[in-house]
């Protein structure tokens, strides 16, 4: 399994276990984190994404329920819900994974993770999003760049 796909199934199985139970959110990272040999680039990646949702969970749910407006987003199933908010916030603020790659990674997680309709959900809520809001999104940054301030 490729890393970031690693790293993505490790975060959605945090965020789902935070959301369910309430336990630490340090304490199921690094549960989860001990169960995978991963790099500190991979590490430093799962940290970007676990604290990017659970820092800007409220952003993410008013992108999340503009491109979705008929499923309010907490009556959204965790696992749809989470999907959604990891893939918005990898869009919107790293640079690092292009439009299509970010679809199509939180579909597969959808498909793992979620119910029969769950990746055509994705996918029309992010297509939605990237189609009306392309100006949120950072464009990838070319392989051997770093963006400025980083």
């Amino acid at each position: 399994m490729q890393v970031r796909r690693k790293v993505r199934n490790l975060v959605l199985k945090t965020l789902y276990e935070v959301d369910c139970s309430a336990h630490p959110i340090e304490e199921v990272l690094s549960r989860h984190l001990e169960e995978e040999n991963l790099s500190e680039d991979a590490i430093s990646f799962s940290r970007h994404l676990l604290y990017g949702v659970i820092n800007h969970r409220a952003e993410l749910d008013k992108l999340i329920q503009e491109h979705a407006p008929e499923w309010p987003v907490e009556q959204m199933a965790l696992i749809d819900r989470n999907i959604l908010r990891m893939a918005i916030l990898e869009l919107t603020t790293t640079g690092e994974t292009p439009l299509k790659v970010a679809i199509n990674e939180a579909v597969e997680l959808a498909k793992i993770y979620g119910s029969d309709s769950a990746p055509r959900f994705i996918n029309g809520v992010l297509g939605a999003l990237a189609t009306k809001n392309a100006d949120l999104l950072v464009p990838p940054t070319p392989k051997g760049t770093t963006r400025s301030g980083e």
